[in-house]
């Protein structure tokens, strides 16, 4: 008999027909109930054995953490909760598991020991739940691109730039660690290396995105990147998945309207795919913002900050508009922000941006114009001499979730730019000749798939987002 999933037996009207379930189990109460969980859902089905139909020795095996493969009846339910159940008439141990030493027994556990146990921690209600939110976030980027003629290019892992001019990478060799070869000035002779150069892990796909968004038109990359900051923060990760289109003859309007239409229509498909994993979620945030003090709790719910960006308009506005009204909010008067801000030219915080989606406006923003000494070199450069067509998305809880700009398409100023910044102009004369044949006003963006993810499911750490998580000192699994 061909085994059928919970998720579809759980919508099936009963009528004694026979199934095949298999399943892990969460609990095992009385010698007669068992609670079993597949994975497709996050509901539990009730298996319930016949007293004294099953041997002392199987009963003593049906264990938390356990597999078992059930064939029976699917019959209505008398208990709670539930509509049907399984009336078992044969029960098969697939995989034992030592009640003394699974680690993960019916009872709450906290996420920082479920990091400790990441092979493991896929079989709790919360992390499943995540990771189905996160298998239809990734579903909706594709189809949302697909759906409007975008192409999806791979760009490489392995690069020999630095899109972002951060310098924090992983560099690949295949030199000896020890004795590497040296050149005639003592330096390391990458000339030997595997690649005849430098090269590292990539930390975007966007400049050679470029490059195909001036062939094909409108493309995106959907894959991991890679920062070598020491950072053990709550935001970021040393491997992460970004989300970066790169369209042609866009220009800073056309990438702001794409950006908001592809963030509604990802939460959108959440609120209507995802509704079981977000109620649960929905109430797990709720929990942990009443252990909070007051005035660090949450003002929506994650259900309702969620429909809160699908049902407003993103408003938009300038750097500049931007600082004055933070310069004369009334935290940073009461010096209440830890940052403060003081003149133009200020690097926005987390506390900033917040400030301007929950406390100001009551809905997501969209910052742009920034100056152009805090943005990347490939940004294009205004008429003002000050400022460049960067763009960033706030959300609520969150911050920045979008960064992107129209990018510079004119030959002579993405040169003078390079070398204002002393950027390595070897490594980027693809990317500067592009700008001589047939160069044209393009856009782009990038989108961090894990802070998606995070606000999505109302999680508090990306740690918790990302089956097996990156960070200093930990790779593990």
């Amino acid at each position: 008999m061909k085994r059928i999933k919970i998720k579809e037996l759980l919508t099936t009207t009963p009528g004694g027909q026979q199934v095949k379930v298999q399943g892990w189990v969460r609990t095992f109460r009385n010698n007669q109930f068992i609670a079993l969980n597949d994975g497709s859902t996050i509901q539990n089905l009730q298996a319930v054995v016949g007293l004294n139909s099953l041997t002392e020795d199987i009963l003593k095996r049906i264990t938390t953490g356990a597999c078992v493969a059930v064939l029976g009846e699917l019959i209505p339910s008398q208990g709670k909760g539930q509509t049907v159940e399984v009336k078992v008439t044969q029960l098969e141990i697939l995989g034992d598991s030592d009640p003394e030493k699974f680690p993960l027994q019916p009872k709450k556990h906290s996420l920082e020991f479920l990091r400790e146990i990441a092979h493991l921690r896929g079989r709790t209600n919360t992390i499943s739940a995540v990771m189905r939110v996160r298998h239809a976030m990734a579903f909706a980027v594709h189809q949302f691109f697909n759906e409007r003629g975008f192409n999806y290019v791979h760009t490489p892992i392995i690069t020999g730039s630095d899109a972002e001019g951060a310098g924090d990478m992983f560099r690949v060799t295949t030199l000896h660690a020890t004795k590497p070869p040296l050149d005639e000035n003592g330096h390391i002779d990458h000339r030997q290396d595997f690649f005849g150069k430098e090269t590292n892990l990539t930390v975007s796909g966007q400049l050679e995105g470029e490059t195909y968004a001036m062939a094909l038109g409108d493309i995106y990359t959907f894959g991991p990147t890679f920062r070598a900051e020491n950072s053990n923060t709550a935001r970021h990760l040393a491997e992460f998945w970004m989300i970066e289109p790169e369209m042609a003859f866009y220009d800073i309007n056309d990438n702001m309207q794409l950006a908001t239409d592809l963030l509604q229509h990802l939460i959108k498909y959440a609120l209507a795919h995802c509704a079981d994993d977000l109620e649960f979620l929905n109430k797990r945030a709720q929990e942990e913002d009443a252990a909070k003090p007051q005035e660090q709790r949450n003002e929506l719910s994650l259900l309702d900050r969620l429909k809160f960006v699908v049902e407003n308009d993103f408003q938009r506005l300038t750097y500049t508009e931007a600082i004055d009204i933070l310069r004369n909010s009334a935290p940073n008067k009461k010096k209440k922000f830890q940052y403060l801000i003081d003149q133009w030219g200020a690097d926005l915080q987390s506390e900033h941006e917040r400030y301007l989606v929950e406390k100001h406006f009551k809905k997501p923003v969209i910052l742009y114009n920034y100056p152009k000494e805090i943005k990347s070199f490939y940004m294009r450069q205004n008429e003002d001499g000050k400022t460049v067509a960067a763009m960033d998305v706030l959300f609520p809880g969150i911050g920045e979730i979008i960064g992107g700009s129209q990018r510079e398409e004119r030959y002579e100023n993405l040169a003078k730019r390079i070398q204002e910044l002393n950027l390595p102009e070897k490594d980027l004369w693809w990317y500067l000749e592009l700008r001589k044949f047939g160069t044209a006003p393009h856009s782009g963006f990038g989108l961090g798939f894990e802070r998606l993810i995070l606000f999505v499911t109302g999680m508090t750490n990306i740690r918790d987002v990302i089956p097996f998580p990156r960070f200093p000192k930990s790779a593990e699994f």
